[in-house]
């Protein structure tokens, strides 16, 4: 179910959110975090059914403010448009969709607060466009934990310098988020004999791949062993991580993904496997973000100490 409600105000919205439940038996007791979707309007549909299927898994009540660029600027007229979401439009959540226009839309923080879960972790998440410090944004002050996307940004690879100097505890990315299965692989394969040490690692991707250089980094810091971290440009028709190479002293160990979906596994004295390594969906990753609401440690020290090291490494060349 679908309720419009042109030229409102969270007031009206809220009163709306009560009457609804009292009708229709939507409970809000048992949603168990607030999710505040940031980002232009026009392009909230993405990200709203993304959080739709992710509430199967964390029933949440998920507040989109979705602005129109200059909507706050002079000769605006003051207007909040709103939308509630619920029922089968809202998977196991409620959506509320708030559009502000002028005055209305100039402090994102007001326009949240009364519509925000009482006793609630808050997560706020930015699909696209993220602010240049997270945790000092007006939306970012009010929660718990922060989610970017390093790929949307227009610049990936300069997004990430950005992360590392604006990183405070409770931020997240969805760069280092994609990097699970790879992760998960990478460490089974070093968990098993010879458990020689790892001399030297490169690791290779487009240049519009954020987890590539974010992998990079995650190798340096665990192995101490020296790093590199190749990034092809888009004439190259590489998309996300290509592969990782290991080089030990009885062979090396490749990890190579040439078909999308499917990684490919050379080990010394082994048979070579496939193995299968998608990229995460939007969906996969903000579950997997909203598992947890206490500061990620080891994403906060690859992106502060692990991506100094690799640029150290590097001289200069990420890409």
């Amino acid at each position: 179910m679908i309720v419009d409600l042109p030229d409102t105000t969270t007031s009206q919205v809220s009163k709306a959110l009560v009457k609804i439940r009292e009708e229709g038996g939507v409970v809000a007791l048992g949603r168990v975090l607030t999710l505040i979707i940031a980002t232009q309007a026009g392009r909230e549909e993405e990200a709203i059914e993304a959080a739709n299927d992710a509430s199967r898994e964390h029933p949440m009540r998920v507040i989109v403010v979705a602005s129109e660029p200059g909507a706050d600027g002079a000769g605006v007229a003051p207007r909040l448009d709103a939308e509630i979401r619920v029922g089968g439009d809202a998977g196991a959540s409620e959506v509320i969709v708030l559009r502000a226009f002028g005055e209305v839309a100039s402090d994102e923080e007001s326009l949240v607060m009364a519509l925000l879960l009482p006793d609630a972790p808050v997560v706020t998440w930015w699909p696209g466009t993220a602010p240049e410090v997270p945790a000092l944004a007006p939306l970012g002050r009010i929660a718990h934990r922060r989610i970017t996307d390093a790929s949307a940004q227009a610049d990936p690879q300069a997004a990430l310098a950005g992360l590392e100097r604006s990183y405070r505890p409770g931020d997240a990315d969805f760069a280092w988020t994609r990097l699970t299965l790879w992760r998960a692989q990478l460490a089974a394969v070093l968990d098993q004999p010879p458990y020689e040490p790892v001399t030297r690692v490169h690791v290779s991707g487009a240049v519009d791949s954020p987890s590539t250089t974010l992998l990079a980094a995650w190798l340096k810091l665990q192995l101490q062993a020296e790093t590199s971290c190749s990034l092809a440009g888009p004439e190259s028709g590489l998309h996300g991580i290509h592969g990782v190479e290991l080089e030990r002293p009885n062979g090396d160990i490749e990890l190579i993904r040439d078909v999308p979906g499917v990684a490919t596994l050379r080990q010394p004295g082994q048979p070579v496997h496939d193995l299968a390594l998608p990229r995460r969906s939007l969906r996969d990753c903000l579950a997997d973000e909203l598992r947890r609401l206490d500061p990620d440690e080891l994403y906060g020290e690859v992106i502060t100490v692990g991506l100094p090291l690799l640029a150290e490494g590097t001289e200069g060349g990420r890409g």
